[in-house]
């Protein structure tokens, strides 16, 4: 059994890839990032500061992911609503805000907004905008608890 030789690759302003993993072309990243290996990043995706990108995690074009943002191994975020639709005037590429965590193995669907400081569950599918501050659990995702509620519960 071989081991998957991963390198750090250095993206400028602190922030690193760990290959092997796909960047596309014009992508911005921001200070401090962090993408783990076997992701696929696509074209024209922004990733603001302190991100983290964990392994095997799919980010379709111009998809934005703001600040703060994690987002877990094997998440999917799509941009194409009749695949393959092969016209990019027709994408509707994902928004991450600020402090929002998109749990492991999770599925975010094309044109939907993942609110300021909210949490997608791991193996959510997530068909709809989820409000700022709130956890969504399922398939398809649903309103589980507020964020508040959510960091109690996992600090106890």
């Amino acid at each position: 059994m071989s081991k998957l030789d991963c390198e750090q690759l250095g993206l400028g302003n602190g922030s690193v890839a760990w290959s092997p993993n796909y960047i596309g072309e014009n992508v911005i990243v921001g200070f401090d990032c962090n993408i783990g290996a076997l992701s696929h990043i696509g074209n024209e995706v922004i990733l603001g500061n302190r991100v983290r990108v964990q392994g095997g995690a799919y980010i379709a074009n111009k998809c934005v992911i703001k600040d703060d943002v994690f987002i877990g191994p094997n998440s999917t975020l799509l941009n194409d609503k009749y695949p393959p639709s092969g016209d990019s005037e027709k994408w509707m590429p994902v928004v991450v805000e600020a402090r929002a965590v998109i749990g492991g193995g999770s599925t975010v669907l094309p044109g939907v907004v993942v609110g300021e400081n909210s949490v997608l569950a791991a193996g959510a599918v997530l068909t709809k905008n989820i409000p700022p501050g709130e956890v969504w659990a399922g398939n398809p995702a649903k309103y589980l608890m507020s964020r508040m509620e959510y960091e109690v519960a996992r600090d106890e």
